[in-house]
């Protein structure tokens, strides 16, 4: 299979903080590549070094067959690159953004304008492309800068961060215009930190922690361990203090956990009894709001391999992106 994208020992340092330790990894042509982590990981590091924003220390990398080292402009006609945070300009309307965004990869002026009108009618911002950038909402934004990233009609796109600080029904039109642009052939390299998206949009997944990469696989694969795992989230107002060492004397087959305050996690190899660990609660004192079985997800995996709880990722979530 093609690499569109290889990556051998790359590192970065900011002073004492060693940003990213030395990756390695590939992106096949045509795939959707997920670049997971929580905040401060390097997903943002790794993604301005391989878009030509900042040089490594050490390693190599290529872009479409193209030692990006030794030719560090060799490669900027293949790629489309989509920041965490906006770079187009808040006083020019969308359509001029665009059409901006075209002349400086060359674009002759009825090509970038037919493309920019193109991309503002499929991306629904048709209606705003002659308003100013800067008055547009969070989730136009976004769609816009995706737009921009774009206008050459590269056949690597650089995405980082794409859905966080936009609201729920804007971050699904995002990952349904990323799914289209995969089905059309664009090799996707996606930095995120929400679990489920990159479960839901990836075909291959990094972990990267603390600058490394502890792990690289297809979803399918990462998910086979945990899907025949028996699953069962019980939310209380509040549980009583030592209420976990009483469920595991009581229940010994059974895996207990507290992601969050108030809610218990049960799991098993086999069907957890939902009705006797229940009652066994409410006899405690604990007032039951919800019982509910859920389906193992890559967010199990992740804090199965990473060690990181699955709180702290829904923590970064409210508060916005990460590097």
């Amino acid at each position: 299979m093609t690499d569109a994208v290889n990556v051998s020992g790359l590192k970065k340092r900011f002073g004492e903080v060693e940003a990213v330790a030395g990756i390695s990894f590939s992106v096949h042509q045509g795939e959707l590549f997920g670049f997971l982590g929580p905040n401060g990981a390097g997903k943002t590091t790794t993604i301005n070094m391989l878009t030509g924003l900042a040089r490594p220390d050490s390693g190599t990398f290529s872009i479409g067959g193209i030692d990006c080292l030794e030719n560090p402009r060799g490669a900027q006609h293949l790629i489309g690159v989509v920041p965490d945070e906006s770079n187009l300009y808040p006083e020019l309307s969308g359509f001029d953004n665009l059409c901006f965004c075209g002349a400086l990869y060359g674009m002759r002026k009825p090509d970038r304008e037919a493309r920019a009108r193109g991309l503002l009618d499929s991306f629904g911002l048709a209606g705003a492309g002659g308003r100013k950038f800067g008055g547009y909402s969070k989730g136009m934004k976004r769609k816009l800068t995706i737009a921009a990233g774009i206008m050459h009609s590269p056949g690597i796109l650089f995405l980082d961060e794409p859905t966080t600080g936009i609201d729920v029904a804007s971050a699904r039109q995002v990952r349904a215009l990323i799914q289209d642009l995969h089905d059309g052939g664009t090799t996707i390299f996606l930095t995120t930190h929400y679990i489920e998206e990159a479960e839901r949009l990836c075909g291959r997944i990094a972990f990267i922690v603390s600058g490394r990469i502890v792990r690289t696989d297809t979803v399918e694969n990462l998910l086979q361990p945990v899907m025949n795992r028996h699953v069962v989230h019980i939310t209380c107002e509040s549980l009583p203090d030592g209420i976990r060492e009483g469920l595991v004397s009581l229940f010994p087959a059974l895996a207990f956990t507290l992601p969050e305050k108030a809610m218990l996690r049960a799991e098993a190899d086999s069907p957890v009894p939902v009705g006797p660990v229940v009652r066994f609660l409410e006899e405690a004192g604990a007032v039951v709001l919800e019982a509910r079985r859920i389906r193992p997800s890559l967010e199990d995996v992740f804090v199965e391999i990473t060690g990181i709880e699955a709180h702290a990722m829904e923590s970064e979530k409210r508060n916005g992106g990460g590097r």
